[in-house]
């Protein structure tokens, strides 16, 4: 690291994080105007709004305007070198292009590692904490809210040969009566259970079953079993209990990973969904770095419009980032694009655009 690649980062992350913090506020402005009215209703005290809806609010939503920061900023601070001509004194000195990129692709890296540790534990709790108050504060009584308190005939795959049904569940207590297992062998019922009642035990982490009947069938024996209750430890939680459309941005990286192994043994129809969510947390952060010498590359270049003009083709670039990114995540979702290629497929094309764009850059 020389002292032109110290001056160089220490401008990119100067004003990555002025940008971080100047969006950050507007957007807190923005939306404490829009939720004035719920947060009076909410009779909650200034401390506890920042504990707990704007402690999950705003990493969310930073974590998800993160690259365009990013790329803001790289187009912002080299423009404005550029136009002082610093960056043609960097290069009439022999330094290289490529050399002089170098910079910019440890600052990438290094804000691409950050966002990347922040999206495996971090912003998923930010996100647990914000939906949490979103659904018992604001959206409540909303009848598109997407968190739903309790199940009715709910029925699912435990593994290739068992299903399980219950007829009311109620995601709070945990608790649902009407429970049923069944297995099949040969297209043949070999085993059924039946409880009057089901509730997960917190102290065991087993599902608690009341009034239990089990019967047991091989070929022409059967063997049938009543209990009043029997503690089971089944392949399934709580949590995979509780449909809503947040919980997949809720769960840490491990357990989605956990999540997503379960669902496609159970034949689930969100699996794609899901390997969408795990594959984005490790493909956005690489987009940082994507962004950034697209960023670099482009406002290097002194031009007539200055950093006008740089700023506008950077907003069309992150635009087309973005309608890349939800064509894919649509046909992986509703058709057979494969789900993993989904959530790659923006860094792949862009990536493409980065090699072109250093290609054709006056060197």
């Amino acid at each position: 690291m020389k002292i032109i690649d110290w001056y160089i980062l220490k401008k990119y992350l100067i004003t990555f994080f002025f940008c971080l913090l100047l969006f950050t506020v507007i957007v807190l402005v923005v939306d404490l105007s829009e939720k004035a009215d719920d947060f009076v209703k909410s009779k909650l005290s200034p401390s506890q709004l920042i504990a707990q809806y704007y402690s999950g609010f705003l990493p969310k939503i930073d974590a998800m305007l993160f690259p365009l920061f990013v790329f803001i900023a790289v187009i912002f601070f080299t423009s404005l070198m550029a136009n002082r001509s610093e960056v043609i004194a960097i290069l009439s000195t022999g330094v290289s292009f490529k050399r002089f990129l170098r910079p910019y692709f440890i600052g990438g890296l290094l804000l691409s590692s950050l966002l990347w540790l922040a999206n495996q534990k971090l912003v998923p709790k930010a996100n647990g904490r914000w939906a949490s108050f979103d659904a018992r504060y604001i959206n409540f009584n909303s009848p598109d809210s997407k968190i739903y308190a309790s199940l009715n005939n709910y029925y699912f795959r435990l593994d290739s040969f068992s299903y399980a049904g219950i007829r009311y569940y109620d995601t709070a207590s945990h608790y649902g009566n009407n429970f049923f297992i069944q297995t099949f062998r040969n297209n043949q019922l070999t085993y059924n259970l039946r409880a009057e009642s089901v509730q997960w035990d917190t102290l065991t982490h087993k599902w608690k079953l009341n009034n239990v009947l089990e019967r047991t069938t091989n070929g022409v024996n059967e063997n049938v079993t009543q209990v009043a209750s029997k503690q089971m430890n089944f392949n399934f939680k709580p949590r995979d209990l509780r449909r809503d459309e947040y919980m997949k941005e809720m769960m840490p990286t491990p357990e989605l990973n956990e999540f997503i192994v379960l669902e496609k043994l159970r034949g689930s129809e969100s699996v794609n969904t899901l390997l969408i969510e795990r594959n984005s947390r490790d493909a956005i952060p690489v987009s940082v770095l994507i962004l950034t010498m697209i960023g670099a590359i482009i406002a290097s270049r002194k031009i007539r419009g200055g950093s006008g003009l740089h700023l506008a083709f950077g907003v069309v670039i992150s635009i087309l980032y973005i309608l890349v990114g939800r064509f894919a995540s649509v046909f992986a979702v509703k058709g057979n694009f494969d789900p993993s290629i989904a959530a790659w497929t923006p860094n792949i094309f862009f990536g493409l655009l980065v090699i072109y764009l250093y290609i054709k850059a006056p060197k």
